[in-house]
């Protein structure tokens, strides 16, 4: 029953950005030939008609991609990065029928010839921009990986854990978008930090055909005063690789703590570290941690998932370290408004927030899933600084 829920989670995006997409599509080709194309021959229709089908296959192409039935048949690489041109395609296309409704009409209004020359020109100039944005996060922007430090003030942190350094990688997905290469940089980011605690919360892989032993192996090599810890995210459960992920992390010398906690001792205060699986939306979040707190302790949770905070802070702990929404990894800012497709799924997209005395940290993470870009979120090795002040 799970696996059907899992399945299902992962389809009906694709589904909805399919429909959307096509339907789009449709409409701006009929729009096209009734407004445009009216007085022209069989030509332009066929063309038209033409492109639609070459759309509706592209579109299809690139969903059957994500099923491994049909990615086994292609090289390993070929499957994220030909679902994720698609998708970027999908994704301009949807913007350029919105620029090209809203600016077609303003030019041919234009009668005069300078008017509408300079008019043509800063349409074509709108319909280049998306596709350089795209570029810029996709070349340049996804493999900057930067070092964020966030300082956490908790007024009532014991003694001895003021100072405390955690340093966090998430959302890894190594694989065709992210090459090992730059995951032992950013491993090499994170020990430069000589942090007290290392944790890494989830998503290491995107699918099974991902190279999950080389991405413990590059983790194994993250030091920490008191060690590394981990948590399972959702494509851990995607990929049916959770055991294999602890045991082969524990065999590293890793730690990757499934509902269960550890206490860790920094002179006389201790830190009660608790970690759960991959908490799915829609089901009681953090049904048993509640019994995990400790206390005589500062508690803190690694969960993959940041919605579960409000249920965290009810049950104490103190501070929630998660990832999962990559910062919403593609952000665009509008008359102050924050557009990115993480909001519809938790209000902790990036960065800290508070409730009461308990706060969450969400990582921006290192990797991508489904478009190889970033915009506006660019990937980060984070380091949080926990301080009474």
């Amino acid at each position: 029953m799970k696996e059907v829920e899992d399945f299902m989670i992962r389809v009906i995006p694709d589904i909805v950005v399919l429909g959307g997409t096509l339907l789009m599509q449709i409409v701006a080709a009929l729009w096209v030939l009734r407004r445009m194309a009216s007085g022209t021959g069989r030509v332009t229709r066929r063309f038209v008609a033409g492109a639609m089908a070459g759309s509706v296959t592209l579109l299809a192409f690139g969903f059957l991609l994500r099923f491994n039935t049909i990615g086994r048949h292609f090289p390993g690489w070929f499957p994220g990065w030909g679902r994720g041109v698609v998708i970027a395609y999908a994704l301009l296309s949807v913007v350029w029928i919105a620029i090209y409704v809203l600016t077609e009409p303003v030019v041919r209004s234009q009668h005069h010839p300078s008017r509408r020359r300079f008019l043509r020109t800063t349409q074509a100039a709108l319909f280049a921009a998306p596709v350089a944005v795209l570029g810029y996060g996709t070349f340049i922007q996804r493999k900057h990986i930067q070092l964020r430090e966030q300082k956490v003030v908790i007024p009532d942190l014991p003694m001895d854990l003021d100072g405390l350094r955690i340093v966090q990688l998430t959302d890894i997905h190594l694989g065709p978008f992210l090459a090992r290469q730059e995951l032992d940089h950013a491993v090499g980011m994170a020990n430069e930090t000589r942090a007290h605690v290392a944790v890494v919360t989830g998503d290491l892989i995107s699918n099974a055909r991902d190279p999950l032993d080389d991405c413990l192996q590059s983790l194994s090599a993250l030091r920490a005063e008191a060690g590394t810890f981990g948590c399972m995210g959702n494509h851990e459960v995607y990929a049916q690789a959770q055991r294999h992920t602890e045991r082969g992390a524990a065999l590293l010398g890793m730690k990757f703590l499934r509902g269960e906690a550890v206490a860790l001792r920094f002179g006389t205060d201790s830190l009660n570290l608790v970690g759960v699986d991959y908490q799915r939306a829609r089901r009681p979040y953090l049904r048993r941690a509640a019994g995990l707190v400790n206390p005589s302790a500062y508690n803190v949770l690694l969960s993959h998932n940041p919605d579960v905070f409000r249920v965290a802070a009810g049950q104490g702990y103190g501070l929630t370290i998660s990832g999962h929404t990559h910062g919403g990894q593609v952000r665009i800012e509008i008359l102050q408004a924050d557009l990115n497709v993480a909001r519809f799924y938790t209000p902790y997209v990036d960065g800290l927030y508070r409730q009461g005395p308990s706060s969450i940290f969400v990582s921006r993470g290192i990797g991508t899933i489904g478009l190889p870009t970033r915009v506006g979120a660019p990937p980060e090795v984070a380091l949080l600084h926990l301080c009474r002040t």
